[in-house]
């Protein structure tokens, strides 16, 4: 019998994998905005106007995440056919990482925050501030 706190964690507890969560997660982060700017079925999360996330609604089998480009090939290699370099985006700075393999959730997480980071980092000193604020 599965202790009552576990099963109700087990019945709760959201993946990553599911469009809604990731949708939630990456508009949790100050300043984020979503759009649908190439057509009806790529969803792009940006800041400032930058995208760090681009999915596809209908299928949402993979998402794509802006990487440092060191970073990028070491995922590629850590996690080969699973993550890739980036679908239609630069090669160098985007990774496409499936959501349909057996990835970890902490794992994705951190890759979205990591990928909003990036941008944020990029962004000026001026936008940089409000957003921390």
């Amino acid at each position: 019998m599965m202790p009552v706190l576990l099963h109700i964690f087990l019945k709760t507890y959201h993946s990553i994998v599911d469009i809604e969560t990731y949708r939630g997660y990456c508009l949790s982060f100050p300043g984020a905005t979503e759009d649908l700017p190439f057509d009806e079925n790529t969803l792009c999360f940006k800041v400032a106007g930058k995208i760090f996330t681009i999915c596809d609604i209908d299928e949402f089998e993979s998402i794509n995440l802006k990487c440092d480009p060191q970073k990028a090939i070491e995922l590629r290699e850590m996690y080969p056919g699973k993550v890739v370099p980036g679908y239609h985006m630069n090669k160098k700075h985007w990774n496409t990482v499936s959501m349909q393999d057996d990835i970890p959730d902490d794992k994705i997480r951190l890759w979205i925050k990591e990928s909003y980071d990036l941008v944020v980092a990029k962004l000026p000193k001026k936008e940089c501030e409000r957003l921390s604020h």
